[in-house]
């Protein structure tokens, strides 16, 4: 594996609109583009790093100083090489993804074949994605709204501030689609929280995602005990192994790479998902079509998706899955799907 030649370098990228949850806004993010050079094979990943993550593109930069694949011998040997990755030091999910991805990537072009034709997803099956509207004045919501609606057969809502029915009320003066809400731990009352979800039920709702804080997993099982729509997690569950820790106290869990380290432990969370009672949301950070397109190689697999992410940026610098009328769309190209442009 001497041949093997890892680079890196740092990206922004530029948001279309500002993007503003309960916690706060960005109008830019963050990544680090990674690249596997072997045997005249490029494997593409990507760091994306919203400041929630703890992570930025020095940090990411640093950890992959430190990593050596020349000491494989096999690297279609996935959760060896990933497990040495993983334990180079804690934290670092975000980096770690971006090493993952671009592996993934370069074994499917190696074998000549899309990850999800490995692993046996059948693409006709992708779900539809989510398309994300963030808190914001009225005019804005309404604008952003309407420049979709004909094209997604569901919406994203951030919520949890204190506006959270006037956005919905917005949203509603422009469509009728089914919405999926992000609370991202805004609620606190958990009487409170029930009371809303049962009136977003009535506004045509279909979930709600992490409507409590992360650590407060007793009100989570006593709203998902209560509350008239699904409940899902995601600042809750970050990993494989938190997957117990919150058994019963979710409807579903929302799977994101740049979390979870990438796609080989995503996909190992989507096959222990079912028989811990768990629906399967996949999600995204603002990204590339690079990390998009990942994601999606997993997307036959799950319930819901929300892989927006490359279409809320006006500065993509790869072309892969696309969306038509909502739809995941995956193409035949081998590894993650995606070309450099």
């Amino acid at each position: 594996m001497s041949r093997i030649q890892l680079s890196y370098s740092p990206y922004n990228l530029m948001l279309k609109y500002p993007f503003t949850i309960s916690t706060y806004s960005r109008t830019t993010t963050p990544v680090v583009l990674v690249e596997l050079h072997y045997d005249g094979c490029i494997g593409y990943g990507e760091a994306s790093l919203p400041q929630y993550l703890g992570e930025t593109q020095d940090s990411v930069i640093n950890f992959l100083k430190q990593v050596d694949l020349t000491q494989f011998a096999d690297l279609t040997d996935i959760d060896s090489v990933l497990d040495y990755v993983d334990h180079i030091a804690v934290g670092n999910t975000a980096a770690k993804a971006s090493i993952d991805i671009a592996l993934h990537d370069l074994i499917g072009k190696i074998k000549n074949k899309s990850w999800h034709e490995i692993w046996n997803l059948n693409p006709e099956n992708t779900p539809n994605t989510t398309y994300t509207i963030g808190i914001d004045t009225d005019d804005i919501v309404k604008k952003k709204t309407a420049e979709v609606v004909s094209d997604f057969k569901i919406l994203k809502v951030k919520l949890g501030g204190k506006d959270d029915k006037r956005m919905i009320e917005v949203i509603r003066s422009v469509t009728s689609l089914p919405l999926a809400i992000d609370a991202n731990q805004g609620w606190k009352d958990r009487s409170e929280a029930l009371e809303m979800t049962c009136w977003l039920k009535e506004q045509g709702v279909v979930l709600i995602e992490q409507p409590m804080l992360k650590t407060d997993l007793d009100s989570s099982a006593w709203l998902t005990a209560h509350s008239p729509l699904p409940i899902f997690a995601d600042e809750s569950v970050q990993r494989l192994s938190d997957m117990e820790k919150i058994k019963g106290a979710f409807s579903g869990i929302n799977i994101k790479l740049m979390k979870c380290t990438g796609m080989n432990e995503a996909y190992k969370m989507i096959s222990l998902a079912p028989s811990l009672g768990f629906d399967i949301m996949l999600g995204c950070m603002t990204e590339t079509s690079c990390a998009i397109s990942a994601a999606a190689q997993l997307s036959p697999a799950v319930n819901f998706a929300d892989l927006d992410g490359a279409l809320l940026i006006t500065n993509d610098c790869f072309k892969g899955t696309t969306i038509k009328n909502g739809k995941i769309i995956l193409n035949n190209l081998p590894g993650i799907g995606v070309e450099k442009v």
